[in-house]
């Protein structure tokens, strides 16, 4: 009869406490029970992490298992130790001859297994090896239990996931149709709700989109995280927007009030006179939506017409005569007296 390692079933380790133990069980329950599990080997497995759990939840079966239970040898084989079938003959089956409710092996008045002795019908849930320990009686009462010996119930893990969103589409929020694959690779179709304002990074909750429950346990909820999308001229900081605002050499130079497509919509905005390139104009709360909402910042960016006609020609010509301008010097200038 080969040795079972329960604890490497659960994958933790031998001084794992009790609540490793229920989170490892709970984690392998989710990943195989036959009802969502798509392994093939699902069921032997959850029978395999039911068996471990049933001994290593259980305080008088664990200090049973880490007495005798680690008897085998180099082939892994499980010798009993001395005088181990009489165990089934004794008093409540208690090697000892005490109350059966003490009995940390399991066994009821009688019905101590032998070594060597085999579960039938619903008993063959469990493993020799289990009833060589504890008793053919044992193992049912756990058969597909949970840690307090009742009908497993387990709540439905939490899935994450990844949607991009647009820059503009935080400003107006709205719904959107997704497909996710779940855990077992099937597709499933959500309608979802994009609130405004939302930002990146920040996770959108829709409760009981998860994992299916198990026995009446709950679903699951599903977790969209924010990844805003890069867009051409626009970058955000927090609730904070940075736009590119185009303007002309004239509308920089000489100020004046331009209309500006913005995603907060179209707004007219007033360029100071002997405005810079890079130059911000902030227009307070037209940032991402929000309680308390981000600001909007227009960088100029001064865009010079193409020298493509004679007469456009004739006009830079002209300014070159008349300005006698050189940005070199001037960023010199500025350098120096900063200096």
């Amino acid at each position: 009869m080969d040795f079972k390692d329960y604890y490497q079933v659960l994958g933790v380790d031998r001084n794992a406490t009790e609540a490793q133990i229920k989170t490892a069980y709970r984690r392998l329950a989710r990943k195989y029970h036959p009802d969502v599990s798509k392994e093939a080997d699902a069921s032997a497995r959850m029978s395999e992490i039911n068996e471990a759990n049933a001994v290593l939840s259980d305080p008088e079966r664990r200090k049973a298992y880490d007495t005798f239970g680690n008897r085998h040898g180099a082939d892994g084989a499980f010798t009993p130790p001395p005088g181990w079938g009489k165990r089934a003959g004794r008093p409540g089956g208690d090697p000892r001859g005490g109350d059966p409710r003490h009995d940390p092996f399991g066994g009821a008045a009688g019905g101590g297994a032998t070594f060597g002795q085999q579960a039938t019908g619903d008993e063959a849930e469990f493993s020799d090896f289990f009833s060589s320990l504890f008793g053919r009686r044992a193992g049912p009462r756990q058969a597909g239990a949970g840690m307090d010996g009742e009908s497993m119930r387990l709540d439905g893990a939490d899935h994450h996931a990844r949607l991009d969103v647009a820059v503009r589409e935080s400003y107006q929020g709205g719904r959107r149709t997704i497909q996710l694959q779940d855990g077992g690779g099937s597709l499933r179709t959500l309608d979802v709700q994009i609130p405004k304002g939302v930002r990146d990074g920040q996770l959108v909750r829709l409760a009981g989109q998860g994992m299916p429950g198990i026995n009446g346990g709950r679903n699951g909820d599903l977790y969209l995280e924010i990844h805003l999308l890069p867009e051409p001229d626009v970058r955000v900081d927090g609730r904070d927007v940075y736009q590119r605002l185009p303007v002309a050499p004239w509308e920089a130079a000489l100020g004046g009030t331009v209309q500006a497509t913005t995603l907060a919509g179209p707004i007219e905005v007033r360029v100071p006179a002997n405005s810079q390139g890079g130059r911000k104009l902030r227009l307070k709360g037209k940032g991402l939506p929000a309680r308390e909402p981000g600001d909007l910042y227009l960088e100029l960016a001064v865009v010079l017409p193409p020298a493509d006609s004679e007469a456009a020609r004739r006009l830079y010509e002209q300014m070159a005569r008349d300005l006698a301008f050189n940005p070199r010097a001037a960023a010199r200038a500025s350098q120096e007296s900063s200096s």
